[in-house]
């Protein structure tokens, strides 16, 4: 019967748009949920949602429909919308559908993969955690980046989220020397160029590839994208077994692309005004990224806060998902503190003394609590000054000052604009700067000669430098 319908190409009409949701009518057979529909006389892909009455589908356009009109022919293309997978498929940039964006010929299909796959079962899942260092002061220290698991940039417009995802690329490519899948979602074509622009200066491009469905794309490609990428990642684990770095950017963007989608199909938005699928919406991609036996996908994913409203739902859902969450803050990207994190809010599951040792732990509960002393006496500072407060509490004040600073540090993305080299921190020298800073042992040196500076070794040098040329 299959055989049948594709020789005869199974057609229907368009009978009905708005927008990216396309209505289309079969006489004989009603194609399911997923399958994918074509309208050769634009070059449109549809894929099917929603069964309407009367032998109708509903269906999300993959591609712009400005030239759509009614009474179109629709041939069914017998396939779910799936993305040609070989080993060709590293240092390549292509879209939602596997096609080339930078103008390569088409990639020589080893196996045409389903985007919308399952995650791996309960029983397949390995859950061992341990710390994936990065590089990044802030984020090794109080944020750690659990391998296999999944990491979360928060923050508003312009506060540096994707400055931190390239940063990322740079330090964890570049030392692991694996391979990596960058998966662009509904953010601006020139990050993307300024992305690739940076991988092929830092001859990184070989072994990642970027999957692009940009602001600028319907709906359904920016949603699709991300299915698309996540593919793409399973696919390098299973055939490599190795692991995989995942990057995302925006994940929210991914949300909105989904909301629009619901929206113009109709239905009822639940009461906070997202899309009623939100939870499965992000659970279906968040799931997929996990660690099995043939190797782990690990994940750093930037995440768009709305008018920097942390208490949105889509952020809630987003963040409920993670491992461990970096939040961005903007009154820090103000002062000129970057990476803009702020470390009293930032979390990771890893934070525990069996998985991170006596150490670190013991020197991120010290870290914290002179952070939090010295936000609790801001308000006296403001009004009062700080020559009004004891002893104990100035010198908390200039050690929370201290701490903040030795958080900031140059970075390998940002050299062409600071003039300062970028600089990758081990673990084990953050912690011994932090623990030098709480217990007093650098009292005596300036809070800003902390700034920008890569470890404490680094800063005690260029102040004893500084006491003998005074003297």
């Amino acid at each position: 019967m299959h055989n049948e319908i594709a020789a005869n190409q199974n057609k229907g009409r368009v009978i009905k748009g708005r927008g990216p949701i396309i209505d289309v009518q079969f006489t004989i057979f009603v194609p399911p949920i997923g399958r994918v529909l074509v309208i050769h006389e634009l070059n449109l892909l549809m894929e099917v949602l929603q069964y309407a009455e009367h032998k109708t589908v509903r269906c999300m356009a993959l591609g712009p429909t400005e030239a759509l009109a009614y009474g179109m022919e629709v041939v069914d293309t017998q396939e779910p919308l799936s993305i040609p997978l070989s080993k060709d498929i590293l240092g390549r940039v292509i879209n939602a559908f596997g096609q080339p964006l930078d103008d390569l010929p088409a990639i020589v299909a080893d196996e045409n993969r389903p985007t919308s796959q399952q995650p791996p079962s309960f029983l397949d899942v390995k859950s061992q955690l341990e710390i994936y260092e990065t590089g990044i002061k802030s984020i090794d220290f109080f944020s750690p980046f659990p391998r296999g698991g999944k990491i979360g940039l928060f923050g508003g417009a312009g506060v540096g989220k994707t400055v931190i995802i390239t940063e990322l690329i740079h330090n964890l490519v570049s030392v692991m020397k694996g391979l990596s899948v960058f998966i662009g979602v509904g953010e601006r074509t020139r990050e993307g160029h300024e992305l690739i622009q940076e991988l092929h200066d830092r001859d990184l491009f070989g072994s990642i590839t970027l999957i692009f469905g940009q602001m600028n794309e319907t709906p359904g490609v920016r949603y699709r994208a991300a299915h698309a990428g996540l593919t793409v990642a399973e696919y390098l684990r299973d055939t490599f077994s190795k692991d995989i770095l995942l990057f995302i950017d925006n994940v929210y963007r991914y949300v909105q692309a989904g909301n629009e989608i619901s929206t113009i199909m109709g239905q009822l938005p639940s009461d906070t005004g997202y899309q009623p699928t939100l939870g499965q919406d992000v659970g279906q991609i968040e799931e997929r990224i996990a660690s099995t036996s043939k190797g782990a996908i690990t994940s750093a994913q930037a995440v768009y806060v709305p008018a920097d409203d942390f208490n949105d739902p889509a952020i809630e859902t987003i963040l409920s998902k993670l491992d461990a969450s970096v939040i961005l803050s903007r009154d820090l990207a103000k002062k000129r503190i970057y990476p803009a994190i702020n470390n009293l809010r930032s979390t990771s599951v890893l934070i525990d003394r069996l998985l991170i040792g006596d150490d670190h732990y013991d020197a991120v509960r010290a870290a914290k609590k002179i952070l939090e002393r010295n936000e609790e006496l801001q308000s006296i500072i403001s009004v009062l000054g700080k020559d009004e407060l004891s002893p104990d509490d100035r010198l908390t004040v200039d050690r929370a000052d201290k701490l903040t600073y030795f958080f900031t540090q140059p970075f390998f993305s940002s050299e062409k604009f600071s003039g300062v080299k970028g600089a990758y921190v081990p673990l084990k020298d953050t912690i011994i700067g932090a623990k030098k800073i709480i217990s007093g042992a650098v009292d005596e040196i300036p809070a800003d000669m902390f700034y920008n500076k890569s470890t404490i070794a680094q800063i005690e040098e260029e102040w004893q430098k500084k006491k003998t040329a005074s003297n």
